[in-house]
């Protein structure tokens, strides 16, 4: 056992087998350089997986790393949607063990029980015309819809968020609040009542949670670097000092790539960490992760308004466009405050490519935060699309 997690431990530092190609990659490509270059301002941190298949198909992980510090704060914005679908399903899953009628797509009704708070009776972009979990996962994993998150956020609440996390063993995650509501710590410790129906009149429910508080202390993040920018704007009013993200959602790059390993290949972590899931809901969430929003009937994006690059930064990020032909992403995204973050698993059956690729990189050259003022255009969005193309075709090399 001890060697078996001295193994696992070396290979999510990125200090296992072989030669790390991230910093020749890096250097050698002028895009990719002249951020690495000046990686400390940039906040740049990468992690890489490579996987290989033995004979019998199973995937075995090699991971490199470049300037990944755990302990350096970013802000993960939507990047953390994806641990919050799996442990809203997750809960789900142990409610069916004694509601056996109990599914994702079951009408959920939520009301409100307190300042800040807003009750969900209708949602007209389903089917139904209700809303339900499934609908919600689907709705944030695709275009990163930020009410789904919160209402994600309601139904598991930070308790069970937290104890979730670390039960997987996302030790450095925590969340702590909802997506653009101006959630503070007095609200987001509070919770909607909320109930799950049998069918879309609303008739008979079949789950009733309460409203609830959750009065513990709240986990830590990262120590280091909580303190960002030079100043901020709050409402019309310029604060000339950094801006303390103490109290804000928190995770590292190993986390976020983990929780893609617990979805997409659950064989490889540890019994007593692998995710409860129904098999129809881990295929929401693949589908989820992958699909284009022009693909999707419920809701229906407009091509116009969610092209197909849309959420997908790492190899296919800025101007809108289609994916590289053959390619498939599976991936969550994060964008606030100057930061840009992807984490992906990129596979493409044709050449054999596969991989997980996850990067932050903060971009913010004025150094005052909510101006709305970034360099995503300029710099992030560029970075990523080429840190994508330059490690795809590194696979492809490799494969050679």
């Amino acid at each position: 056992m001890r060697y078996l997690l001295l193994c696992l431990f070396l290979t999510a530092t990125g200090a296992a087998y072989g030669q790390n190609p991230l910093p020749q990659l890096l250097r050698t490509d002028p895009t990719l350089a002249a951020v690495a270059r000046q990686a400390g301002k940039y906040r740049l941190q990468i992690l890489y997986t490579q996987i290989r298949r033995d004979a019998q198909g199973r995937p075995h992980f090699k991971s490199y790393s470049y300037r990944l510090r755990p302990g350096e704060y970013f802000y993960p914005a939507s990047a953390i949607k994806l641990p919050a679908a799996l442990l809203a399903l997750e809960k789900l899953h142990e409610l069916r063990q004694t509601q056996p009628e109990l599914r994702s797509n079951a009408p959920l009704r939520i009301a409100a029980a307190g300042w800040g708070q807003t009750p969900v009776e209708y949602d007209s972009t389903s089917a139904d015309g209700r809303a339900s979990l499934a609908h919600y996962v689907h709705k944030m994993l695709l275009v990163s819809d930020n009410d789904a998150y919160n209402r994600l956020y309601e139904f598991v609440g930070p308790a069970g968020l937290n104890q979730g996390l670390r039960a997987h063993g996302l030790h450095r995650t925590v969340l702590r609040h909802r997506l653009s509501v101006g959630d503070q710590d007095s609200t987001a410790r509070h919770t909607n009542p909320l109930a799950l129906y049998t069918d879309t009149t609303l008739a008979r429910p079949l789950y009733l949670q309460p409203a609830a508080y959750f009065g513990g202390r709240w986990p830590r993040g990262a120590r280091r670097g909580r303190h960002i920018g030079s100043a901020y704007l709050e409402g019309q009013q310029r604060i000339n000092q950094p801006l303390d993200f103490s109290t804000k959602n928190a995770t590292t790059l190993a986390d976020l790539q983990r929780s893609l390993q617990l979805v997409l290949f659950p064989e490889t972590v540890p019994p007593a960490q692998r995710l409860r899931l129904d098999s129809a809901d881990r295929r929401l969430v693949l589908n989820s992760l992958h699909q284009l929003p022009r693909q999707s009937q419920h809701p229906c994006y407009p091509p116009a308004d969610y092209p197909d690059n849309h959420v997908k930064f790492l190899l296919a990020g800025g101007p809108a466009g289609p994916l590289p032909e053959g390619v498939r992403i599976y991936n969550k995204i994060g964008l606030a405050y100057g930061f840009l973050i992807d984490n992906a698993y990129i596979v493409s059956p044709e050449t054999g490519v596969e991989f997980l690729l996850s990067a932050v990189v903060y971009v913010n050259s004025d150094g005052v935060l909510n101006d709305d003022k970034y360099d995503y255009d300029s710099v992030g969005f560029p970075f990523l699309r080429r840190l994508g193309e330059v490690v795809y075709e590194h696979e492809k090399s490799r494969l050679k």
